[in-house]
């Protein structure tokens, strides 16, 4: 199967984040696939008219495309001609080449949170009228019509995240490869299941944390972040503390708290992002699924249980403590 990668108003991270891949890297594991670009704007030697001619035969169907992947938002401004961000060389505008081109293609992917539904890109004022591909924030209907599919019956198949795991990217091109991602593999964003059906907060190493409800203070502290810090780990869908990035870390293990950047609308959370919005003293954004009372009833609980231990060790910035060695039955 061929891929024609376009990058869209973005910073490119999406690209530099794929070619972390490791193990193998992603140029082997596509070749081993069967997968090749026709086309990629940053790792692809062809240039000028060569590409031209390219996106020519494409649009003609001379060329077949089975995978259309674009990274990076959607520019419709000024006043919807998309020509804030013309395709270099074409004297179109980007936004035109993805509605002549998308339905060429056999499936269409949307890499990162920008080609998913603006991301960053979109924010403040949004004066280049920035959107996904087919979703505006969280409302669906963008460059491409809510109800666009592609050849394969499939809508456009969202990879969010700012940036995205190069596996989700991998992971994602190979089911296709072999006809194994379907509508039921979808979450209701579009989102692959592999990956967004799982929460942040799962495997988070800061877990004995939480369910104490010890926080931290300050970053770099190793307490759980969600009660002042602005983490919502536990709301954002992500394998990010499972499939560890490059092999090893995540925003969380980093000290950092999670903001959730595999959901729509993330990029203006409407206060800081390492702030926690509180009213009454109570955080407004609750784990998924929880009832606010009950989470209340737990966290009451949890904090009168709370050792010595991880107290301490909640609001500083190494071990402090270290856990007990248990005593034997015989001392």
């Amino acid at each position: 199967m061929n891929i024609l990668w376009l990058q869209s108003a973005g910073c490119g991270g999406c690209t530099m984040s794929l070619l972390c891949a490791e193990s193998p890297n992603v140029f082997d594991l596509f070749k081993s696939a069967g997968l090749e670009f026709l086309w990629h704007p940053s790792i692809s030697e062809a240039t000028g008219a060569e590409v031209r001619r390219l996106l020519t035969a494409i649009e003609s169907g001379e060329q077949e495309l089975d995978i259309l992947c674009v990274e990076g938002s959607i520019a419709h401004g000024p006043r919807g001609t998309g020509r804030y961000q013309m395709l270099g060389g074409t004297g179109r505008s980007m936004l035109d080449w993805v509605q002549s081109l998308a339905p060429k293609a056999k499936h269409v992917v949307a890499v990162g949170t920008c080609a998913t539904y603006g991301g960053v890109t979109s924010a403040g004022a949004n004066p280049s009228d920035a959107t996904g591909l087919q979703y505006d924030g969280r409302h669906s209907g963008a460059a491409l019509g809510a109800g666009f599919r592609s050849q394969s019956g499939l809508p456009v198949i969202n990879i969010s995240g700012c940036p995205i795991h190069p596996d989700w990217v991998t992971e994602t091109l190979l089911l296709l490869a072999e006809d194994a991602l379907g509508p039921n593999d979808l979450d209701s964003y579009a989102r692959p299941r592999f990956f967004a059906d799982n929460l942040v907060h799962h495997a988070c190493t800061k877990n004995e944390f939480y369910e104490y409800k010890a926080s931290a203070e300050e970053l770099s502290q190793m307490g759980c972040m969600m009660e002042h810090l602005g983490c919502i780990g536990t709301q954002a869908v992500g394998d990010c503390n499972i499939r560890l990035w490059n092999g090893e870390g995540s925003c969380t293990r980093a000290g950092y708290p999670c903001i959730n950047c595999t959901a729509p609308e993330f990029e203006e959370p409407g206060h800081g992002f390492t702030e926690t919005p509180k009213f009454a003293g109570i955080p407004v954004g609750l784990p998924t699924d929880m009832p606010k009372a009950w989470f209340m009833a737990l966290a009451s609980l949890s904090k009168r249980a709370t050792p010595e231990r991880v107290a301490k060790n909640a609001v500083a910035d190494r071990t402090l403590v270290p856990p007990s060695v248990k005593a034997r039955k015989d001392d």
